[in-house]
């Protein structure tokens, strides 16, 4: 996948202020306020800046912890980490790794079969519908 990269004032007139204030910025979204908390739709969730596939609905479970969660990525390659030592705590951190674009962070208190939670903002999501 090629990365794609452009200065922060084309990402500013294409995304919403809250999508650039989360995907560019690194800002989080209020728990329980996006609007993939609580769905259901059966789809394959990109990103928001560059359209990368990031994860399937069939990951997604509900953590109770106000974002979007999934136990993993549509691959390995979909996602980049790094560490996080803001706000006084060591978390890791996920981008998109077509576009660098801040999703969230994983944790790893998900279920099984990884273990993991996916903890991302659904401001940094677009969600394409499987057909029906």
């Amino acid at each position: 996948m090629d990365k794609l990269e452009k200065p922060l004032e084309v990402w500013r007139e294409e995304l919403s202020d809250e999508q650039f204030q989360i995907c560019r910025l690194g800002a989080t979204e209020r728990p329980f306020s996006g609007k993939y908390n609580d769905s259901k739709t059966p789809g394959t969730y990109r990103c928001v800046c560059c359209g990368a596939p990031l994860f399937d609905s069939a990951a997604k479970f509900d953590s109770g912890c106000g974002w979007p969660s999934y136990f993993q990525p549509v691959s390995d390659t979909a996602i980049a980490s790094l560490d996080d030592f803001s706000h006084g705590m060591h978390r890791i951190e996920v981008r998109c790794a077509r576009c660098d674009a801040h999703l969230g962070h994983v944790f790893p208190d998900g279920p099984r079969p990884t273990g993991l939670r996916y903890c991302i903002n659904s401001a940094s999501l677009d969600l394409e519908p499987h057909d029906a």
